[in-house]
């Protein structure tokens, strides 16, 4: 698999705690792919693309690194993204 739907990737990344949920927050324009605003949760997104995620309390920088068949626990889900921000002081 070498690319995912956006809203998809975020709910099996945990970003989120439901897919309604992925796909709200990239409706709202939320999500940016590498700089760009994005707004159709149907996009496809791939490894390597940066995501910009403004959530309620706070901003997460991550870069795509991989995809997964079925939503995993925490653990697994970390495997298919890299922080790019650096840890809170």
């Amino acid at each position: 698999m070498d690319r995912q739907r956006l809203d998809k990737w975020l709910w099996h990344a945990r970003v989120v705690k439901t897919r309604t949920d992925a796909a709200a927050l990239v409706a709202r324009g939320r999500v940016r792919i590498n700089g760009a605003r994005q707004t159709s949760p149907g996009h496809a997104v791939k490894a390597g693309e940066v995501l910009t995620i403004a959530l309620d309390s706070r901003v997460r920088i991550l870069k795509i690194t991989g995809f997964m068949d079925r939503r995993g626990d925490a653990t697994a889900a970390r495997t298919i993204y890299l922080d790019l921000q650096s840890p809170p002081e």
